[in-house]
């Protein structure tokens, strides 16, 4: 028997509909990565809200889910702060297998081997106030145009002069969106 089909990006769905599903309050998606973004561990609440099988998101990179209306500046300060060590909150809308998408509030943070070096990544996601949201949802939609226009570079730039006009950091926006201020 072949060695099975290791999924990424371009085996994700091209029929991108705006069927939502929403996950439970007390739901807490939970994945593991290699160091590649590779699934190690996936929970069965991932499974489900992803509409894949188990057995098709062990291997697969985890960008199968990554949405086309999330902005790639989001990613890049994802990776950025994770290789610095540091941990990533943020709101990202992920691409079901049948071409939904749901939303989740996610906690990304380095898994470190006894001599401090990283070895892996963990997520935790649950579901984020719909007020949250609301309010994220036209700021990607800016940076995602953005990008098409000019790179990220072009978002990167969006981005930052958004935080500026709002006297924030991203980390502070993100926490008092969680938080429904």
């Amino acid at each position: 028997m072949g060695k099975k089909k290791r999924l990424s990006k371009k085996d994700a769905p091209s029929n991108i509909t705006e069927n939502e599903t929403i996950m439970s309050q007390d739901d807490f998606i939970v994945s593991k990565t290699d160091t590649k973004g590779f699934i190690t561990y996936c929970n069965e609440i991932f499974v489900d809200m992803s509409g894949y099988t188990a057995e098709d998101l062990i291997g697969a990179n985890h960008n199968i889910i990554r949405h086309p209306h999330m902005p790639q500046v989001a990613f890049k300060l994802l990776w950025d702060l994770l290789k610095n060590g540091k941990e990533f909150f943020g709101f990202v809308k992920n691409l079901r297998k049948d071409g939904g998408f749901y939303w989740v509030f996610a906690y990304i943070t380095a898994d470190y081997d006894l001599n401090g070096n990283i070895v892996g990544y963990t997520s935790f996601r649950r579901k984020p106030p719909r007020s949250a949201i609301e309010q994220i949802e036209p700021v990607y939609r800016l940076l995602v145009d953005a990008e098409r226009r000019g790179g990220m570079e072009a978002s990167g730039a969006l981005l930052a002069k958004f935080l500026k006009e709002h006297d924030t950091t991203y980390d502070a926006l993100v926490m008092n969106l969680q938080k429904g201020a």
